[in-house]
């Protein structure tokens, strides 16, 4: 005789076995190896958009293998500590929801100028006190979030994605600077990853779509070790088991990258609370509430902080990770912590890391490309999200124009004093961030919301979406 019977959980969805109610409740109780698939699943949707990041950046400024191996290690163990403080709060730090932190992208664009400019050192320096600044702000997110809108977020999403093709040009090509920049070689094996990707992303069903990139990753390297472009030389000395290396590069304080990287933290605070409000709609059924909202915001900055104590470009919540919980009506926080678990025990093998370091700029390039594509896409979503009010239109085409065209031409700045230079000079994504912040208080208010809110209509989902876009 069968037990399973219909189960609704806290998000609407109906299983049918008690199982499957614990899953999709918070605190329901469940075995932790039962737990455990769920979890992983977690940490495959999200290890590669974690690690991408971090090499990138490493690459751009010009670091060692077997530093970037260590900074590698380190992301790994990072993101578990994060996810782990989002679904456990010490005291105000923390949400107690199912969010998936890693790596940002949002600072890559950013993260790759200072680095290559003004040193690695100054942006570790920059990512200790922005992180401590956004988690202070976080503590009274709740007077300060209204400012940053709908449309000035998604505006700044847009301006991120298009700041990160030249990046993402650059690792297809070989990598800045690499003596065999655009060689037959590179480019063959960037286009085979991206197609690869591509691939894997028609034919793929499901949550299995979420590993498209990894596949890319896994047939680019393939295909570049008989080419003689992997090196292997990093793992001759490698040990099985390593801690994860505090202060890798010393850090340094410049003022300049650290208001830059602080006006970036103010995006990424924008997204985790777009990302908290996702989340408990799709999943929960319900709005987040202000202590859930400053949590996340205060977990995402200082945790941030300590990333940069161990070398790392900041963290943020995992939009990729939010969609699949959304898809699967998986919320239980023991079945995520089991993919935290993952994370920082990865962080302690250091073969994990070398595999990812020794990756070919090229292939890297192949496979981001379509990621910083993606996030252009989004920002548009976003933007139609928002509404296309006249005063919308006009906020997303002055700061996007002034934004991207102004810092094409970085010598228009050249009046300026040296610290606003180093700001915003080559910097489009502050520069966007700074207009529409001034655009959306400055024009006055429209009452009128033409575009969609919400795709589907006739869903109890409708009136939360929409409030959630008006916070």
């Amino acid at each position: 005789m069968s037990h399973k019977r219909n189960v609704e959980s806290e998000g609407g969805v109906v299983f049918i076995d008690p199982k499957m109610k614990a899953l999709s409740s918070l605190d329901g109780e469940i075995g932790w190896l039962a737990a455990f698939p769920y979890g992983l699943q977690h940490v495959l949707a999200m290890f590669v958009a974690n690690l991408a990041p971090i090499a990138i950046i490493a690459a751009a400024a010009g670091l060692p293998e077997d530093l970037r191996a260590t900074l590698i290690q380190n992301a790994m163990f990072i993101a578990g500590i994060g996810t782990f403080v989002q679904l456990f709060p010490l005291w105000r730090v923390g949400s107690g929801l199912p969010i998936v932190m890693g790596i940002s992208f949002t600072f890559v664009s950013v993260a790759c100028t200072i680095a290559a400019t003004q040193g690695y050192g100054a942006l570790v320096g920059a990512v200790i006190v922005g992180g401590l600044i956004e988690g202070l702000l976080g503590l009274f997110a709740r007077w300060w979030r209204r400012i940053i809108t709908p449309i000035v977020a998604a505006v700044v999403v847009t301006s991120i994605g298009f700041s990160l093709l030249g990046v993402g040009a650059a690792s297809f090509g070989g990598g800045s600077g690499a003596e065999d920049f655009g060689s037959a070689t590179n480019l063959i094996l960037g286009t085979v990853s991206l197609l690869a990707c591509l691939v894997f992303q028609g034919l793929a069903k499901g949550a299995t779509k979420q590993l498209s990139v990894l596949f890319g990753l896994v047939v680019g390297y393939l295909v570049a070790i008989p080419l003689g472009k992997v090196d292997f030389s990093g793992f001759a000395s490698a040990q099985l088991f390593s801690l994860p290396g505090v202060l890798p590069v010393t850090p340094e304080f410049n003022l300049g990258a650290i208001i830059t990287v602080t006006l970036i933290f103010l995006v990424s605070a924008t997204e985790t609370v777009g990302d908290c409000s996702a989340l408990t709609a799709a999943a929960l059924r319900r709005n987040p509430t202000d202590k859930e909202l400053s949590g996340a915001v205060t977990a995402d900055g200082l945790v941030s902080s300590l990333a940069g104590v161990f070398g790392c470009s900041p963290v943020t919540s995992f939009s990729q990770n939010v969609g699949l919980i959304a898809m699967t009506g998986v919320v239980n926080r023991r079945a995520i912590a089991t993919g935290a678990v993952v994370l920082v025990l990865a962080g302690f093998v250091p073969v994990v890391s070398l595999v990812f370091a020794s990756l070919p700029e090229a292939v890297l390039g192949g496979c981001t490309i379509m990621m910083f594509g993606n996030i252009i896409v989004s920002g548009f979503q976003m933007i139609a999200n928002a509404g296309f009010s006249q005063r919308n239109i006009t906020i997303a085409a002055l700061s996007l124009a002034v934004g991207i065209g102004f810092t094409q031409m970085g010598d228009i700045f050249a009046i300026f004093p040296e610290l606003v230079q180093s700001v915003f000079a080559d910097n489009c994504v502050a520069v966007v961030f700074v207009v529409a912040i001034l655009a959306s208080l400055l024009l006055p208010k429209d009452q009128k919301v033409e575009g969609p809110l919400i795709v589907e209509e006739g869903n109890d989902s409708v009136e939360i979406a929409a409030d959630a876009l008006e916070s």
